[in-house]
């Protein structure tokens, strides 16, 4: 039975038969992993790229009226493309080619994503500053400030990717559980920081300012999504050594990711949801409600 089994998934390893998790056949004993990480990222592909393509467009078009956490989104949003886009190098490869120079860039783009909180979290620090301490944010309002800040956090970016795509994925695997737990925390603090200061300056008042209102449930919605997407890699990956080869990367690691990733589609998503409907067309713009004159 054994042999049966080896010779039919040694079999499907050539030409397009091949399955996806044909690098490592200890996982041929858990493949639904498999297909619940791809199919995300079909999704990411078929959804997120263009959800993030227009953001990036959303962005560009309102440069002088966006907020000061667009450029923190812009670059949020190009990543996430990328990882997007690169589903289909990723799936041709592990399918097909089995080409050891691709699987450089894949590793490249998973380095990349592996990092995009640290923008997440540079969103949520801006956010944190203006409503938290609104003096000091009037000081460092300047979007150059947060060009200077998006470069470096681009440097360690490419620094972690690099060293992942040639060194392979276990190199960086601590690197990663220190970046995991670190923004998870960052972005706990900030967003429950916001939710205080908004809930503590409606105290004693029955109705809550509709633009207040409607800050605090876009942060709720956020906080929501960050323990969604980073809680399980922050429960579940700094304990990566303790686990056995298939538990770990036939099952942990996927489930990880998969929830991860999703943060491709969700985040511009979310991003889109705040735009008013005439950003995307003017047919859309609700009717001025000008008073109307009648004449006798």
């Amino acid at each position: 039975m054994d042999n049966t089994s080896a010779l039919s998934l040694n079999s499907s390893v050539s030409g397009w038969h091949r399955l996806p998790w044909y690098q490592f056949e200890e996982c041929a004993q858990a493949p639904h992993w498999f297909l619940l990480y791809f199919g995300v990222k079909v999704l990411n592909l078929v959804a997120g790229v263009p959800l993030n393509a227009l953001v990036l467009w959303q962005i560009l078009r309102k440069k002088s009226e966006g907020s000061t956490s667009d450029v923190f989104i812009f670059n949020l949003s190009i990543l996430d493309a990328y990882f997007g886009l690169m589903t289909t190098v990723d799936l041709s490869n592990r399918l097909y080619f089995n080409d050891a120079s691709v699987w450089y860039s894949v590793r490249f783009a998973y380095g990349l994503k592996d990092v995009t909180p640290l923008f997440l979290t540079c969103i949520c620090l801006d956010r944190y500053i203006a409503v938290v301490h609104p003096i000091l944010f009037t000081g460092i309002r300047d979007t150059r400030f947060r060009i200077g800040v998006s470069l470096l956090v681009w440097g360690l970016v490419l620094a972690y990717s690099l060293t992942k795509s040639f060194l392979g994925v276990m190199s960086v695997n601590e690197v990663f559980s220190g970046v995991i737990l670190s923004a998870f925390f960052i972005m706990m603090f900030c967003n429950l920081s916001i939710i205080w200061v908004l809930r503590k300056s409606v105290a004693g008042k029955e109705v809550m300012n509709p633009v207040k209102k409607k800050a605090f449930k876009m942060v709720i919605i956020v906080l929501a999504i960050i323990v969604g997407n980073y809680l399980p890699p922050v429960a579940l990956m700094p304990f990566a050594s303790t686990y056995s080869f298939v538990t770990f990367r036939c099952k942990i690691s996927l489930s990880v990711f998969s929830i991860m990733d999703l943060s491709c589609t969700i985040e511009p998503l979310l991003y889109i949801s705040k735009m008013e409907r005439s950003a995307f067309c003017r047919c859309l713009q609700s009717p001025s409600k000008k008073p109307i004159t009648v004449r006798v």
